[in-house]
């Protein structure tokens, strides 16, 4: 005869556990979850690099600064990530354009009987499934078109600058230097400034003479590059940035940080300029 064996007290069964009890729970359990961690807004910061100046001849004639904005470093990979996606969508033209089985030539009777034949039913030739019929899901003529503010481009671009001036070297004014068209001259002159002709390189000028443009133009791995064909591409793909000292100039003056104090006194010397020209004005009258 079977006898029934009661479990020994120390078990602990299903409705005995603390979260089921009617006691309070335990705070352990139903604590609030942390609060998610909130980025702070984009802190544009100053970075400051000492490049050296090189002569026509490749010597050393001294040093220079460059101090453009740049990111904060948490956001800064960001911040050009989202410029350089940005280009590159916007130069996509978006012609690309494939044909659906509605709209390819042909295929309007049926190839063959439904029956008696022993093969696979078949409505139309023109089928995804047989060569020269629609395409599926393919592409359609769209927008690519991606909007991206002023100021975070801007951004995006200084960030690229400011991290690679490590490569970065400025040179002398030459664009009178060339009388003739003559790229051997030009292979010459990047080796005296110790660049490899092989390796990508990026020249900024405020200006390129004709025959500057003439002697580099069959170099494959060179760019020359003006504050208006300035663009975050060929910043992140180069190896060499060459700056002339106009070019630095620019992007000191067009890139840099300036303070919110030099602002409100450039903005008031304005205001105050127009009010003393208003006030000669009505005097002359």
């Amino acid at each position: 005869m079977s006898t029934f064996i009661s479990p020994p007290s120390s078990s602990i069964s299903f409705l005995s556990s603390s979260i089921f009890s009617s006691k309070t729970p335990s705070s352990s359990l139903f604590t609030k979850p942390p609060k998610p961690h909130i980025l702070k807004p984009t802190q544009i910061l100053s970075q400051l690099s000492t490049l050296p100046i090189l002569s026509f001849d490749g010597t050393k004639v001294g040093e220079t600064t460059l101090n453009l904005k740049s990111a904060n470093p948490d956001t800064a990979r960001a911040v050009v990530h989202r410029g350089i996606t940005t280009d590159l969508n916007n130069k996509r033209r978006g012609t690309a354009s494939t044909l659906t089985r509605a709209e390819v030539r042909g295929g309007g009777k049926k190839p063959f009987p439904q029956k008696k034949l022993g093969r696979a039913r078949r409505g139309s030739q023109r089928t995804p499934l047989r060569p020269g019929g629609g395409v599926v899901f393919g592409p359609k003529p769209r927008d690519w078109t991606v909007k991206i503010n002023k100021k975070e481009k801007r951004l995006a671009i200084s960030t690229a600058l400011a991290s690679a001036a490590v490569n970065g070297i400025v040179v002398e004014e030459f664009g009178d230097k060339f009388e003739k068209p003559k790229t051997r001259e030009f292979v010459e002159l990047l080796k005296r400034w110790g660049i490899d002709p092989k390796e990508k390189s990026m020249f900024f000028m405020t200006e390129v003479e004709d025959n500057v443009v003439l002697s580099s133009r069959n170099i494959g791995t060179l760019k020359m590059l003006t504050p208006r064909t300035l663009n975050l591409f060929d910043i992140l793909n180069a190896d060499k940035l060459v700056f002339t000292k106009g070019g630095l100039e620019y992007l000191n003056e067009a890139y840099g940080l300036v303070d919110e104090e030099d602002e409100d006194e450039e903005e008031f010397e304005e205001e105050t300029e127009g009010t003393e020209a208003e006030e000669t004005v009505s005097g002359d009258a």
